[in-house]
């Protein structure tokens, strides 16, 4: 105080001011400056504090600080280091990428591709600009009901879009800078074979669903033997069947069933075995241990699981007409709409009213074979007089068009124009396995008949204890 009042004597209250603010001034720059003794621990390792040669700090009015004032600055000091040590601690760490947040939209009947985007935030453009994208792959090339569609979206732009076909197959769009990638995604199921067996009580149907087998499988016991045995007609309470056929499993959960490995049907006594066999060139059949293709060149029944109304007969009273005269055909009792199927490859020569017959379809088969369908209630779409169809595809459906008291499929078969019994005419056999696979067929075969022994040896050691 003593100085400041001599100052007041000597210097104009302008000088006074100015010097007041410049010692203020020093005085906290003083204060601020890191201290030589303390480390600078929150500056960064490369940075070397520089050493300052300044005399004692001053205090706020210009006087050396005692050893109080010193202390201070030493703590003012330190609390700078521990400020700039916690920032340092609180930098941001290196970019993450964000996890992808998907937006999933089940397929409704009878949506468009352009009503999934929409439910999911994004427009018709938006669906146009993708299905332009994906041209040429599986990705979204049919959607169904029950399909998922997954989206990732940024600011209302879409970023990534996944179309789960099935459980094995899916497709991946992402955004890029010329527009779209596509990545298709199959994963490989493991494969495990089963064994079942059954004894006819009822019906194939009855008694192989007892057995434990799915429907498709049932189906596909019967086309492999529907050539030899017409599951109608020639079944008998005690015929017996054993099969084995392959399952599939995704992370230990079976998703579903594969191909029939190998198959026995005993018919009246009559053994029937069946072996599926793919050649060098991928194409797969069922053969006979013998190497005799299990496909005849005709189905012995157009219709699956039907009832026979009415058998080939040279004197049979017509059920509408009333009139006595021959049957030259077999007629299938059936539900309307029950799909018919062509019983050989062959070429539509008639596809359309018939007289008698109602709507009624006509196959040539080779040069002197054609087969005969009638009584349709509708044809199968996109088929016409000239098409080509192969064996087992559908032609049309059971109907009572024409003169018929019910739904069934009146079916004839033709030799040379004569008129043969559909379910005893002899049936021309398919190629035998070729020359150049007999030799890996037969090493194969023993394989698979070996497996099948191994299954039915286990099953009855089993049954006995």
């Amino acid at each position: 105080m003593f100085l400041v009042e001599r100052l007041k004597k000597h210097l104009p209250i302008t000088h006074l001011m100015a010097v007041i603010i410049c010692v203020v001034i020093i005085g906290l720059t003083t204060m601020l400056m890191p201290s030589t003794d303390a480390p600078a621990s929150g500056l960064p390792t490369q940075f070397t504090q520089p050493q300052i040669s300044d005399p004692e700090p001053l205090s706020p009015f210009g006087l050396q600080s005692d050893n109080g004032d010193a202390s201070k600055a030493d703590s003012g000091n330190t609390q700078i280091a521990m400020v700039s040590q916690s920032v340092q601690s609180a930098a941001i760490p290196p970019t993450q990428q964000k996890p992808d947040v998907w937006q999933d939209i089940t397929v409704r009947s009878g949506d468009t591709l352009t009503s999934v985007f929409q439910r999911a935030g994004l427009t018709g453009r938006d669906a146009f600009l993708v299905s332009s994208a994906v041209k040429g792959t599986d990705a979204l090339k049919r959607i169904y009901p029950g399909q998922t569609l997954s989206f990732v979206l940024e600011e209302k732009q879409l970023v990534k879009l996944k179309h789960v076909r099935n459980q094995l197959e899916s497709s991946l769009l992402t955004a890029t800078d010329q527009g779209y990638s596509v990545k298709e995604i199959t994963k490989q199921p493991e494969i495990a074979a089963r064994f079942a067996k059954g004894t006819i009580e009822n019906s194939l149907f009855l008694d192989a669903s007892a057995a434990g087998m799915s429907d498709k499988m049932i189906m596909e016991l019967a086309a492999i033997f529907g050539w030899d045995i017409d599951f109608v007609l020639d079944l008998r309470q005690g015929d017996s069947f054993n099969l084995v056929y392959e399952e599939k499993f995704l992370d230990g959960k079976k998703i579903g069933e594969g191909n029939i490995l190998s198959a026995q049907f005993v018919n009246q006594g009559e053994t029937y075995t069946a072996i599926r066999y793919t050649d060098s060139d991928g194409n797969s059949s069922y053969y006979t241990p013998e190497g005799d293709s299990m496909r005849k060149t005709f189905l012995r029944s157009p219709v699956d699981f039907a009832r026979i109304s009415s058998s080939f007969k040279s004197r049979r009273k017509h059920p509408v007409l009333g009139l006595t005269r021959a049957h030259k055909g077999t007629d299938y009792a059936a539900r309307t709409g029950t799909p018919i199927k062509a019983a050989g490859d062959g070429k539509i020569i008639w596809r359309g009213k018939k007289g008698g017959y109602g709507n009624c379809v006509i196959v040539q088969h080779g040069g002197n074979i054609t087969t005969l369908y009638g009584h349709m209630n509708a044809f199968r779409k996109g088929q016409k007089t000239g098409s080509r169809v192969g064996q087992g595809d559908v032609i049309g459906y059971v109907g009572q068009t024409g003169l018929a008291s019910g739904p069934h499929l009146h079916y004839e078969f033709r030799v040379n124009g004569v008129h043969k019994n559909p379910q005893t005419v002899k049936l021309p056999q398919a190629a035998s396995i070729d020359k150049a696979e007999r030799q890996t067929f037969f090493a194969e075969a023993q394989k698979t008949l070996a497996q099948l022994e191994s299954f039915k040896a286990t099953q009855l050691a089993s049954a006995a204890n």
